[in-house]
């Protein structure tokens, strides 16, 4: 049976009935201008698994911080106006991210960034031995992450051989053909490696393509052969239902600026499993030293209990707190009603971009203009739909993404050919989600000319598209 099609109309429908209509307006919404495009009015901004938007009570908190700074000076640390004293910024912060990651608190810390934050908690928990020393991550996986793994083997060069140093690293790929990974495949490399990996690697939600990894299935075999299971849940954190506790991971880590609307590069996360033991090796830093003696200025290290005894530095707090702004909305709109608005948005695009008559399935024509779908069916994707625009690798791409710029459709360009969209639940309606396929197909059509003239003559009002 044909899935139903809604139009323009069923979509403004779906948003007056829309429970979580009304969180839009906690958003400063980009213009069409600021964005780079022409016209007037607000862009459609599907960018936020890249950068998420400002919350207007995020600003709010941030001209607050500014009054204190300036009318109180040091003593904002110890005594703060809005009882959120600079000493214990992360105090209101890691109860509500324990809670949407489905963990306990003393298994959270706010601190540090993202790849800081895997390389202190790798030279924790990566311990290698003769027998046992491999790293699993995937070949795709984002740059950081790939960095950062590869450079650990690196320094255990007492522990370990030349040889096991430069295989240390074991990349996953999909099979032939396929653009993600298949459980079955990931859990057939653990059990061939059983006796040689440490640590598996991976993301919750894949950068590039979007797919969410069946963790819940995947952290059991791992602990089967006696490995480590890490996330990287850059992608995952604020945006799909997360169950660490649940699903047994063993450690991870976040960035703020994403699904959660903390600003631009702003403060990261980590989790530790209560039970984990680092062996003794630890990363130690004053602001890991327990909050009752740590200004005592001990020359003794008395670690915090938990994972913010991992912490290394004081937590820099203009960004920090705007992320307060979010999380205190996710936890008045609830975020299970968050996670199913998401499937509902992200579904519609889905329906809307495989009815297209720009869309090219495995069996059609791969060399004419339209777009493949990288990003797997539900369950199995966040909020996102990554496309890769055909013909692949001739430039079509940026010239079909500046066309949607113009028009204000703002999602994220990945050479050579990827479009991500990410309808964000708390900001984006379902009516832009149909306007956004519009406004790509349009930008198709228009590439369609322009590749039928030969690439010599300009798409109306399009002049900043090239004519190489």
């Amino acid at each position: 049976m044909e899935k139903n099609i809604p139009t323009l109309e069923d979509l403004a429908r779906l948003d007056r009935e829309d429970p979580l209509n009304w969180t839009r307006d906690e958003f400063e919404m980009p213009t069409i201008k600021a964005c780079g495009g022409e016209g007037e009015g607000e862009a459609i901004y599907f960018c936020g698994n890249s950068l998420g938007l400002l919350n207007k009570r995020a600003r709010q908190h941030i001209l607050e911080e500014l009054d204190v700074w300036s009318t109180s000076t040091v003593t904002g640390h110890f005594k703060h106006p809005h009882n959120r004293p600079w000493k214990h910024v992360d105090a209101p912060l890691t109860p509500h991210l324990a809670k949407i990651i489905g963990a306990k608190e003393e298994e959270v810390a706010h601190s540090s960034t993202l790849t800081s934050n895997i390389h202190n908690l790798f030279m924790s928990f990566y311990r290698p031995t003769e027998k046992r020393w491999k790293i699993v991550i995937e070949k795709g996986s984002f740059p950081s992450d790939w960095y950062a793994i590869h450079s650990h083997p690196k320094l255990h060069d007492k522990v370990l051989s030349q040889e096991q140093i430069d295989n240390a690293v074991i990349g996953l790929s999909p099979r032939e053909g396929e653009e993600t990974l298949r459980t079955e495949d990931i859990l057939k490399v653990l059990e061939d490696n059983k006796d040689t990996i440490a640590i598996v690697w991976l993301p919750l939600v894949q950068y590039y393509t979007g797919q969410l990894f069946d963790i819940a299935t995947i952290a059991p075999k791992a602990h089967e052969i006696g490995a480590l299971i890490g996330l990287d849940m850059a992608h995952g954190i604020g945006n799909v239902e997360t169950k660490l506790n649940e699903w047994d991971v063993d450690f991870a880590v976040w960035c703020t600026y994403k699904y959660l609307n903390a600003g631009p590069a702003a403060i990261g996360g980590y989790y530790i499993k209560t039970r984990l033991d680092d062996g003794g090796r630890r990363l130690a830093g004053w602001w890991g030293n327990d909050a009752a003696t740590r200004f005592q200025m001990s020359p003794d290290f008395q670690p915090t209990p938990g994972a913010k005894g991992y912490q290394h530095s004081c937590t820099p707090v203009l960004s920090s707190i705007p992320l307060l702004a979010t999380l205190e909305l996710i936890d008045k709109v609830g975020f299970p009603n968050m996670v199913a608005k998401g499937r509902q948005l992200t579904g519609t695009l889905a329906t809307l971009l495989q009815a297209s008559r720009y869309y090219v399935d495995a069996k059609d024509d791969q060399s004419r203009v339209g777009f493949k779908i990288l990003t797997p069916d539900a369950p199995y994707r966040g909020t996102q739909i990554s496309i890769a625009i055909t013909p692949e690798g001739k430039g079509t791409m940026p010239r079909v993404f500046s066309r949607m710029i113009q028009r204000g459709v703002v999602g994220d360009e990945r050479q050579p050919s990827v479009i991500r969209l990410s309808p964000v639940v708390l900001y984006n309606k379902f009516e832009e989600v149909g306007k956004t396929v519009q406004t790509l197909e349009l930008a198709l059509k228009e590439e369609e000319e322009w590749q039928k003239n030969g690439g010599d003559v300009d798409v109306k009002d399009h002049d900043i598209i090239s004519k190489e």
